[in-house]
């Protein structure tokens, strides 16, 4: 999916001028993914272009509303999004209000660690360590509905203070254009984490979740999201040559025989 730009707009710091350059990178030819066909069924006609209420502003989880957004997180504030799994708080991930506000908001406890959200395969360096990994591994299970565990290591430019006392960070590139739009615009991770109370069932529409509109800078709507209320599949890529699954998820049978296919062997069966 493609933005078309048109050809009156020329300043190079027009917003169609600079989510067409966004929105048009992507992963390599040829790389085998995990995807889950959720982009087209988030467009939205011009006709649900934006809801008021009195708690929030609800806004379609168009590129066109993907500016606005960064402007958001980059202000420090929370927003919600859609995903390629569920709804999702999101944030500047190396804004600590803004991370302790998504806390507050879910009832969370902070010793329960948020995954962080990239825009790109390839930023996923800027803040895990993933040269102990196969070649080629990561762009065959991203974009897709899978968190994977890594260690920070020292190169890592996020804040300490992010899941304090681990030395390992869950990332997610999701196969959704929306909030990799914004993760790319915000030149920064987005700590990310499932729209809803704690304790309490995931979200897959934004209705599901209203009772906390009031609490986010704005909620993206994406429609309702096709695949169900597992969530990503998080694996532990932690150690070299090994792997172990610490939540099945969506696509857990689809991420073991993309590991097994690069000779990763799962950590409770290694002898």
């Amino acid at each position: 999916m493609r933005l078309t730009v048109p050809t009156k707009f020329t300043d190079p710091h027009s917003p169609p001028l600079l989510f067409a350059y966004l929105f048009q990178r992507s992963t390599p030819k040829g790389v085998r993914r995990l995807t889950i066909a959720t982009a087209n069924r988030m467009a939205w006609g011009s006709e649900k272009c934006e809801e008021h209420t009195t708690t929030g502003l609800v806004r379609p989880a168009t590129a066109d509303y993907a500016g606005e957004a960064i402007q958001a997180v980059k202000a420090g504030k929370v927003i919600a999004v859609p995903t390629d799994t569920l709804y999702g708080f999101a944030c500047d991930a190396c804004s600590m209000e803004a991370v302790h506000r998504i806390y507050e908001i879910k009832g969370r406890k902070h010793t329960s660690p948020l995954a962080i959200c990239v825009g790109d395969v390839q930023d996923i360096q800027r803040f895990a360590t993933t040269h102990h990994l196969p070649f080629g591994l990561l762009d065959s299970l991203l974009p897709g509905p899978v968190t994977v565990v890594l260690r920070r290591g020292d190169s890592s430019i996020l804040e300490k203070s992010l899941n304090p006392g681990l030395d390992s960070i869950g990332v997610r590139v999701p196969d959704c254009d929306f909030i990799r739009l914004i993760a790319r615009g915000s030149q920064s991770a987005l700590a990310l984490t499932s729209a809803n109370l704690s304790g309490q069932p995931s979200s897959v529409d934004v209705k599901d979740f209203e009772n906390l509109w009031r609490h986010c800078a704005c909620i993206y709507n994406g429609g309702l999201l096709p695949s169900g209320r597992a969530g990503s599949t998080v694996v532990d890529l932690t150690k070299p040559g090994e792997f172990k699954i610490l939540r099945p998820g969506s696509a857990k049978e689809e991420t073991i025989a993309i590991l097994e296919r690069y000779a990763l062997v799962e950590e409770n069966i290694v002898s």
